[in-house]
C-alpha cells in the first residue's frame, strides 16, 4: 500500500489493476504461472519477484510517502509495518539484501489490493441498520453444492419415505426406456427433467409418487455396438450365447452410465430397482403378452412383404424407419407390350405399332418380380402416338398425356391420340414381360392408383409393395420375391441378375437389360423420400418374407375407441395417433437377430408346421422367469417343451424357432413388466411422456398390445415434446458442431469461461421454460439467458431469507387485518400468483409457470414491494410493527414462492430450506405439502396502489433525468410535485398521503418528499418536469432538490428544524434510541 499524506492506494500484485478484496499470495501468484508455463515451483519464484518490484515500484514513482507491507507469521497471523517512501528508495538502490527482504516476505505474505484512494469515512451508522444476514449464498455455486444437497436426499431416503408415506392416492408417471446403447444427449434430459417436474408437483400435491426408470436393452442398436467393436475374426467365431452375452454386458455397463448422468440431473427415482428389459421377469411378463395376444387370435404367420434392411438383415417396424432428405432414386418409363387384348381395346387391335402399356417406377429392381399392371377402374386411359415413341401405341392415363409427353422428349401438344376407354375396359388384357418368357394380366388396383404422377398404370410385384401384395391377394397372384437377406437377387431373378445387389449394379443391369429390348421409354433421377435403416442410415427395400405379425385389423376399431378416452398433450397427438392407428397394416413382430426375447415357437422338422399354445408359452414362461431367455438357446427341445411333446422332441420331430420379438414389441409390453407387474405401482399409468416420435412408436406399440390382450389403452394421458434444435434451428449434429452436452451444461467444458458450469438447475430452468409441446431450441446464447433468469430468482429468495434472520412467526407475525394496504396487495398477488402457477403445473404448461414466477418476483417484487420495503427493513428498531409486517409478508412470500419452484429448481429449493432462518418441522421443502394462500383483494386499496405503481414509472422517469443532469444523486435527495387533472386519481394518490411511513406516497416512490398540488403552474417552478406529452397516469410531474437536512442514517431529507442538535432525523432517533445507550455510546467512541 502506497500512502499520499490521508489517502492512499493497495497496489495489486501481480495485475496492476484496480480489484476489490482480493488476497495475492506468493503461492497463488506461482499457479498462473505454473499451469501457463509448465515451470516449476522454484523456477516461479523470480517471475513472481519480478512483477512484485513493477507493481510496488508503481506506487514509489507516483510519489507515495510510505510504503506498508503485510509480513506473513508461519501462515497463521499476520505482522506488518509502514515505511518511508524515502527508504523504501534507499533499500531499492543501495540495499539488494533489504530489497529482497520486502519482496520474499512480502510476496509470500500477500499483498490485499483495494482502491482505497480517497476513499469517504464508514457511516458511523452503518452498524445500526437492520442488514440482511443468511448463509444462503448468493452464487449457486452449483458444481460443489448441488452433490451436496443430492446426497443429504440420498442418506435421509426422503424420496421413498414420501413415496410410501404421502397421503395421497397413487401417482405413476411410466418412464419410456431410452436405449442403453450410448451417452445421453440434451433430448434425454428435456425428457427426463419433465417427466422430474411432474413428479415433485404430485409429491407436493401429497400424491405417492413411484418412479421406475427403465431402459431397452435388446435389440440391433446394441448388438451392432458389439459386433462393431470386435475384428472380423471375432465376429465369425461368436455364436448366438455369446453375441447375447456381450450384449447383455454392453447394455448394464451403459445403463451404468446413463444412470448416473439422470442422478447428476437431480431426477428423483426408484434408481436401485429400474426396469430392464433384459431382466427375466420382464421378458416372461413379455411372452405372456404373446401368448394373450394369440389366444385373442391376433397373432399369425404368413408370407407377406415387409420392410428390410439388407444391410441389418433383418425385417424392420414402421417405426425403425427414416426418411432423409436427398434421397434420388432411378426412375424408369418401361412399355410393356399386349399380346391378349379385353374387349374394350378389341377394336384398337389393328394398327401401326405394337400396343403397350407404359408404366413408371421408382425401383426398376422390382422389375424381374412383376406379375400384373394395375389400373383404377374409374380413371380413363388414353391410346397415344409420337414418333418419340418409335413406332409403339402405348396406353396412358387421359390427364397424364402432357406429362408423359414431356418425359419421353415430345412437344407439348404433339401427342396423338388414338382412342380412350376406362380402366374397366382395360382389366382383363394380358401383356409379355419385357425381360421374361411368361404373360401376365392387367387387373383393377385401388384407390391408390392416382394421375398425381407416372402413368396412371401401376407395375405390381406382390412380393415387393404392400398394396401390390393386397391387389396380389384379391387376384390369386404369387408372392415373388426373388431376392435374399443381403438383398441380392436369387437364382430366380436369372442367370444374369444372380447375386447382384438389387440397390446397386443390380439395378443398373435391370435398366440396361430394359434398352437391350426396347421397351425402356425413359429413365431419370428421381428425388423423393425413401425408407432407411434409422440404426445403420442405409436404404431398406420391400420384400416378402416369412415372418410373425400382429393383425392390427382385428382390434383396429377397439384402439381407435380408445384414443378417443385418452388426454392427449398438446391435442394433435390425437390426431396424428389416430391416422397413425387407422392407415397402418399389420405389425411383423418377429426378427433375425440374436441379441432379443425369442418367439417362443417349435417346428416341426418335417412338414414345417409352427407349434405354439397357451400351454407350451405357458412352460417357456415358467423358464424365462427362472433362468431368463438365455435359456431358449441353452437349453434342448426337450427341455422347452411340456411334458406331453418331450418324447416327439427327443426323436426330432421338433425345431425350436430362431427369431426374436421386436423391440417396440419388448418396449411396447412395458405397461404389463412393469405398470402391471410392480405392487407399488398401478395399471392403468397416469401419464406417458416422450418426443413428439413415439406416436408412430412406442406409444402406439404399448396402446396395441394393451388393447390387444386387455382391451384398454395402457395409460389415461399422453404428453409429447418436440425435438432439440440449435440456437438458430437447425438438427445437431457433431459434423456441424452444435451438439449441446448435458453434462457440459451442469459442470462446464475445458474453457469455464466459454462454457461455464451452470449447474443442474439452469438445465432444468431451461428445460421448463421452453415450450416442450413444438421443437425447442438450445445454445450459449440461450443459457446465458436463462442463467440470468436463476440469477434473479436466486437473488430475489437471497433478499427474502435474509431479511427474516431475527424473525420467528410464532412470536413476531402481524395479523393480516392489521397489515398496511401495501402488504394486503402483495399477499393478494400472491394468492393469484400461486393458483396460476399450481393450474400451470396441474396441465402439464411449466413454461407459463416460470413465466408467472418470474414476472412476480421481477415486476412485483424487485421493481416494486421489495425496493419500497428497504426502508422498513433496514431503518426501524428491530420489533417496529411496520418492520414486523413488511417480515410478516416477506415470510408468506418465501414460504409459498420456495415451494412453487421446487419441482423445477430443487436444488434451489432444498437449499433454502437448509438456510431456513428458524426451525421448521419438516426436513425438506418436499415434505412441505403445496399450499395455496388464500389473501382476497381489496377493491379500494388496490385501486390507490395500483395508481401508485404506475405513477412510479413516470416519477423513474424524471428522477433518471435529474440525475443526468447532476440535479440530484440519489433519489432520497429529491421532492416530488404531483398536479392531477383526473379527479379520481387525485383522490386514490391522496389516500397515500397517510403518513404512516409504509402506505405513504414518499416511501412508495422512495423520495424524501410528495406534495400533490392544486394548480399545473407549480409543476412549472421545478427543475425538471415530465414530458408535454404526458405520463402514463396522466399525472403532472416535476422533480427539484429538497431544500432539508440529510438524515445521516436513512439518508432521507426532512426539515432541518426536525433535528434539534443531532444528526439523524426523528425516525432514526427513536431506532437508536431503542437499540440502547450502550449502542449510542459505541457509536460516539468509534466518531
Amino acid at each position: 500500500r502506497a500512502s499520499w499524506g490521508s489517502s492512499s492506494v493497495w497496489c495489486p500484485l501481480p495485475l496492476l489493476s484496480v480489484n476489490s478484496n482480493l488476497m495475492w499470495s506468493y503461492e497463488q501468484m506461482q499457479s498462473p504461472l505454473r499451469r501457463r508455463r509448465g515451470l516449476s515451483r522454484s523456477k516461479c519464484f523470480l517471475p513472481a519477484c519480478i512483477l512484485g518490484m513493477v507493481a510496488l515500484g508503481v506506487a514509489m514513482f507516483r510519489g507515495a510517502s510510505h510504503m506498508h507491507v503485510g509480513q506473513g507469521v508461519g501462515g497463521n497471523g499476520w505482522t506488518s509495518g509502514t515505511v518511508p517512501r524515502a527508504a523504501y528508495a534507499q533499500s531499492f538502490t543501495r540495499s539488494p539484501r533489504s530489497m529482497s527482504f520486502w519482496l520474499q516476505n512480502g510476496l509470500r505474505a500477500g499483498v490485499s489490493m483495494r482502491a482505497r484512494k480517497g476513499k469517504k469515512e464508514e457511516n458511523k451508522y452503518a452498524s445500526t441498520v437492520n442488514l440482511p444476514v443468511t448463509d444462503f449464498q448468493q452464487r449457486a455455486n452449483a458444481p460443489k453444492r448441488e452433490p451436496e444437497i443430492q446426497e443429504l436426499w440420498k442418506e435421509s431416503n426422503i424420496y421413498q419415505k414420501l413415496a410410501e408415506n404421502n397421503p395421497g392416492e397413487k401417482f405413476i408417471l411410466h418412464d419410456g426406456p431410452p436405449y442403453a446403447n450410448g451417452d445421453l444427449h440434451i433430448g434425454h434430459a428435456l425428457n427426463k427433467v419433465l417427466k422430474d417436474v411432474i413428479n415433485r408437483y404430485q409429491i407436493l400435491k401429497g400424491k405417492k409418487v413411484n418412479f421406475v426408470p427403465g431402459w431397452d436393452c435388446h435389440g440391433l442398436p446394441i448388438e451392432l455396438k458389439v459386433l462393431q467393436s470386435l475384428s472380423s475374426s471375432e465376429r465369425r467365431g461368436l455364436s448366438p450365447l455369446d453375441i447375447r452375452k456381450k450384449a447383455k454386458e454392453f447394455a448394464l455397463e451403459t445403463v451404468d452410465k446413463q444412470r448416473e448422468s439422470f442422478k447428476r440431473y437431480g431426477i428423483w427415482a426408484d434408481w436401485d430397482k429400474p426396469y430392464l428389459t433384459l431382466l427375466p421377469e420382464y421378458e416372461a411378463a413379455q411372452i405372456q403378452v404373446f401368448a394373450d395376444m394369440l389366444k385373442n387370435g391376433h397373432i399369425y404367420r404368413g408370407r407377406k412383404p415387409v420392410h428390410w434392411s439388407p444391410s441389418s438383415r433383418t425385417a424392420l417396424a414402421e417405426a425403425e424407419l427414416e426418411y432423409p432428405e436427398g434421397h434420388v432414386s432411378r426412375s424408369i418409363y418401361v412399355a410393356f407390350p399386349l399380346t391378349s387384348l379385353s374387349e374394350g381395346l378389341e377394336k384398337y387391335k389393328e394398327g401401326e405399332g405394337d400396343l403397350s402399356v407404359a408404366v413408371w417406377t421408382t425401383t426398376p429392381w422390382t422389375i424381374p418380380a412383376n406379375l400384373a399392371v394395375a389400373v383404377n377402374g374409374d380413371l380413363k386411359y388414353s391410346i397415344v402416338t409420337h414418333e418419340a415413341l418409335k413406332g409403339k401405341r402405348v396406353i396412358v392415363a387421359t390427364d397424364l398425356i402432357e406429362s408423359f409427353a414431356q418425359k419421353i422428349g415430345a412437344e407439348e401438344g404433339s401427342m396423338k391420340v388414338l382412342g380412350e376407354v376406362t380402366g374397366e375396359e382395360l382389366s382383363g388384357s394380358k401383356y409379355k414381360h419385357p425381360l421374361y418368357d411368361r404373360e401376365n394380366p392387367v387387373v383393377i388396383g385401388g384407390d391408390y392408383i392416382t394421375t398425381e404422377s407416372g402413368t396412371g398404370l401401376v407395375h405390381t410385384a406382390p412380393g415387393h409393395g404392400q398394396e401390390d401384395y393386397q391387389t396380389g391377394l384379391k387376384y390369386g397372384l404369387e408372392v415373388f420375391a426373388p431376392v435374399d437377406d443381403a438383398g441380392r437377387f436369387t437364382a430366380e431373378a436369372g442367370e444374369r441378375f444372380q447375386g447382384k445387389s438389387v440397390l446397386k449394379e443390380g439395378n443398373e443391369e435391370i435398366i440396361q437389360a430394359l434398352n437391350e429390348t426396347g421397351t425402356l421409354l425413359r429413365e431419370e433421377a428421381y428425388n423423393h423420400k425413401y425408407p432407411y435403416d434409422w440404426r445403420t442410415k442405409k436404404p431398406t427395400i420391400f420384400r416378402a418374407t416369412s415372418q410373425w405379425f400382429a393383425s392390427v385389423e382385428g382390434f383396429r376399431e377397439s384402439v381407435l375407441n380408445e384414443i378417443e378416452k385418452v388426454q392427449w398433450v398438446p391435442e394433435i397427438g390425437q390426431n396424428r395417433i389416430r391416422s397413425f392407428c387407422e392407415s397402418r397394416g399389420d405389425w411383423c413382430i418377429s426378427r433375425q437377430r440374436a441379441w432379443g426375447v425369442p418367439i417362443p415357437v417349435f417346428y416341426n422338422t418335417e412338414s414345417g408346421e409352427p407349434l405354439m399354445d397357451a400351454e407350451t408359452i405357458g412352460h417357456v414362461v415358467d423358464i424365462v422367469k427362472q433362468k431368463g431367455t438365455d435359456a431358449w438357446w441353452e437349453l434342448s427341445e426337450e427341455d422347452l417343451l411340456p411334458e406331453q411333446y418331450k418324447e416327439d422332441a427327443r426323436n426330432g420331430v421338433y425345431r425350436k424357432g430362431t427369431d426374436t420379438m421386436d423391440v417396440w414389441f419388448d418396449s411396447g409390453t412395458s405397461w404389463n413388466g412393469v405398470v402391471n407387474g410392480r405392487e407399488e405401482l398401478q395399471y392403468p399409468a397416469d401419464v406417458y411422456f416422450e418426443g413428439s416420435d413415439q406416436h408412430r412408436g412406442w406409444f402406439q406399440s404399448s396402446l396395441l398390445t394393451s388393447v390387444a390382450s386387455r382391451d384398454m389403452a395402457p395409460y389415461k394421458s399422453v404428453l409429447t415434446h418436440g425435438f432439440v434444435l440449435d440456437e438458430k434451428g437447425y438438427k445437431m449434429s457433431k459434423s456441424l458442431g452444435n451438439v449441446v452436452n448435458p453434462v457440459e451444461v451442469i459442470e462446464g467444458g475445458s474453457n469455464k469461461k466459454v462454457k461455464p458450469a451452470y449447474g443442474a438447475d439452469v438445465l432444468r430452468l431451461w428445460a421448463a421454460s421452453v415450450d416442450y409441446r413444438s421443437d425447442v431450441s438450445i445454445g450459449d446464447g440461450i443459457l446465458k439467458q436463462v442463467a440470468d433468469s436463476y440469477r434473479k430468482l436466486r437473488n430475489t429468495f437471497r433478499y427474502l431469507i435474509g431479511n427474516l434472520h431475527d424473525f420467528d412467526p410464532h412470536q413476531n407475525s402481524v395479523a393480516h387485518a392489521d397489515l398496511p394496504k401495501i402488504d394486503r396487495h402483495i399477499l393478494a398477488r400472491l394468492s393469484e400468483v400461486m393458483k396460476e402457477v399450481d393450474e400451470a403445473y396441474a396441465s402439464y404448461d411449466f413454461g407459463k409457470a416460470v413465466q408467472v414466477i418470474t414476472r412476480f418476483c421481477v415486476t412485483d417484487l424487485s421493481n416494486f414491494y421489495l425496493d419500497t420495503a428497504k426502508d422498513r427493513l433496514y431503518i426501524p428498531a428491530p420489533d417496529h410493527p411496520r418492520r414486523r409486517s413488511c417480515q410478516t409478508v416477506l415470510n408468506l412470500l418465501l414460504d409459498s414462492l420456495s415451494t412453487a419452484v421446487a419441482p423445477i429448481l430443487p436444488h434451489l429449493a432444498e437449499d433454502l430450506h437448509l438456510n431456513w432462518p428458524y426451525k421448521l418441522a419438516t426436513s425438506s421443502r418436499f415434505e412441505t405439502p403445496w399450499e395455496n394462500p388464500e389473501f382476497s383483494r381489496d377493491a379500494e386499496s388496490d385501486a390507490s396502489i395500483e395508481t401508485v405503481r404506475a405513477l412510479r414509472n413516470d416519477v423513474n422517469k424524471v428522477l433518471e433525468s435529474a440525475r443526468q443532469d447532476k440535479t440530484l444523486g440519489a433519489s432520497s435527495e429529491a421532492e416530488v410535485l404531483l398536479y392531477c387533472e383526473e379527479e379520481a386519481t387525485r383522490a386514490a394518490l391522496e389516500k397515500l398521503q397517510t403518513g404512516d411511513d409504509v402506505d405513504d406516497l414518499q416511501y412508495l416512490l422512495l423520495v424524501s418528499s410528495v406534495m400533490i398540488v392544486d394548480s399545473a403552474d407549480e409543476i412549472e417552478s421545478c427543475s425538471h418536469k415530465s414530458e408535454e406529452k404526458g405520463t402514463e397516469t396522466g399525472v403532472k410531474i416535476g422533480v427539484r432538490k429538497h431544500q432539508g437536512q440529510r438524515c445521516e442514517r436513512c439518508w432521507n431529507h426532512f426539515p432541518a428544524s426536525t433535528f434539534a442538535e443531532s444528526d439523524v432525523c426523528a425516525r432514526c432517533a427513536d431506532a437508536l434510541k431503542a437499540k440502547g445507550h450502550e449502542a449510542a455510546h459505541e457509536l460516539s467512541a468509534s466518531t
